[in-house]
């Protein structure tokens, strides 16, 4: 019985899944980032202090647990990879290197509402970069462009990466004379959940905002650019804040470098502002063009206070590719499709029964070769073999020598023979030298 929130790929789903996460992986290291894996767990105490996740957290607990059990040995499972990551580092901090680049690709888990690309238990691909006392900014205009090129190797539509910096909206914030600009921030980012009206009135009755302020916030939200315009428009807005103009200076740095780089990929759009209370700079979101109402599938942001030892703090940036959302998004939408439902390239012929440990090691030969191989699993005619390979996208049927395999083909001789039953074209064939096409050494992935 299904559980809802928690999904499980078909086969074929899964082959798409695997590859997308390899070309993830290699794009990753290509930026340099190293592959690390934290647990599943985190004290209770750590997940509820960064930010609106209460509700969100999984408790993990003993069915026979002791009653007197100490509160705060409480775990529960971790909402995202970044808090498990800033926890690694202030342990490891005397083993690593800085600034340290690593990658995660991990479930976590949130007890939200499930819907149409939000689950539950979902994995994410992550990438954090962290100094000891200082990072610096080139690696927040770094972040889009990983991501940038990540997307451009894969066969889903083109996305845009909309950015913001928390300094602009702090600055201006401060410049209004509003005091709680985290409040300000936490409504302002439920925008596009509950619209302009509501927002204004939540900040006049959470943050204190006069209606006048809460129009001015909403004016700096509504600004939206794809080149350093942006800036031009909230200095016109008649705020003035040195934090404002820090965040401005921060926010051009990365349209421009982005806009260098892959021009169209990142747009500066000042309504983002992102839930959780860590983010201290850059934010990142991105949508998925055809897919904007689903909202982001990569999100991410600067963090200058999340990890510190006694004087030493750990600031970093990171972003992260909703991997689960971004594919059930498509997987509802059938916009992927791949070559075939099994690995295999080739399946063995069966000729009769006493013949299986001749084909085991034909297909024994292939294997070593690098080549996916299966022995037909019974010694039916050829015609239903061909169609066990055929139900699975398998391409090519081998056809052992003697024993009439090759005259029930439509051959003749002593010699194996193996068949694209897509063309229908058959050769003789050697298990030790026959090579198939490098297309079809693996099922190929593609947009529907």
């Amino acid at each position: 019985m299904p559980i809802s929130g928690f999904p499980e790929w078909l086969p074929p789903q899964r082959i798409i899944e695997q590859q997308i996460l390899d070309k993830i992986r290699s794009t990753f290291e290509l930026y340099g980032y190293a592959s690390l894996e934290t647990r599943a767990v985190e004290p209770l105490d750590i997940l509820l202090s960064k930010g609106e996740t209460s509700k969100e957290v999984y408790l993990l607990h003993r069915l026979q647990e002791d009653e007197n059990a100490r509160r705060d040995d409480q775990l529960g499972l971790h909402f995202d990879l970044t808090v498990p990551f800033a926890r690694f580092v202030t342990e490891n901090h005397g083993k690593l290197q800085f600034p340290f680049k690593r990658y995660q690709i991990q479930k976590v888990w949130r007890g939200e509402r499930p819907q149409e690309g939000r689950y539950r238990e979902f994995l994410q691909a992550d990438i954090d970069v962290v100094g000891r006392d200082t990072l610096p900014f080139h690696f927040d205009t770094e972040m889009p462009l990983v991501i940038g090129d990540v997307f451009r190797s894969l066969p889903i539509p083109d996305a845009v990466i909309l950015v913001n910096n928390r300094k602009v909206c702090e600055g201006f914030y401060r410049g209004l004379g509003l005091e709680d600009t985290a409040q300000v921030l936490r409504t302002v980012d439920k925008l596009d959940k509950i619209g302009p009206e509501k927002v204004a009135a939540a900040l006049v009755e959470t943050a204190g905002a006069t209606d006048a302020q809460a129009a001015a916030c909403l004016a700096l939200a509504g600004i939206s650019a794809a080149d350093g315009s942006f800036a031009d428009r909230v200095r016109a807005l008649g705020v003035s804040d040195p934090l404002l103009d820090e965040g401005l200076a921060e926010l051009l740095q990365v349209v421009e470098t982005a806009g260098e780089h892959a021009p169209g990929l990142v747009r500066a759009e000042l309504k983002i502002a992102r839930g959780l209370d860590y983010y201290t700079g850059t934010v990142y979101e991105t949508q998925l063009k055809g897919y904007e109402r689903f909202g982001s599938i990569t999100s991410g942001g600067r963090y200058d206070n999340l990890a510190s030892v006694g004087n030493t703090r750990f600031p970093g940036v990171g972003i992260s590719i909703g991997v689960s959302r971004l594919l059930g998004l498509l997987f509802g939408q059938n916009a992927l499709s791949v070559s075939r439902s099994v690995p295999t390239v080739v399946v063995v012929a069966l000729p009769s029964e006493d013949r299986r440990a001749a084909c085991d090691r034909i297909a024994a030969k292939l294997r070593r070769r690098g080549i996916a191989t299966e022995v037909a699993p019974a010694a039916a005619k050829f015609g239903k073999q061909i169609q066990f390979a055929d139900r699975r996208g398998i391409p090519f049927v081998w056809f052992p020598s003697e024993a009439g395999a090759a005259s029930e083909a439509g051959e003749t001789g002593e010699t194996d023979t193996v068949k694209d039953i897509r063309s229908g074209e058959q050769v003789d064939a050697d298990p030790e030298t026959w090579q198939p096409p490098t297309v079809d050494l693996h099922p190929s992935v593609s947009a529907s």
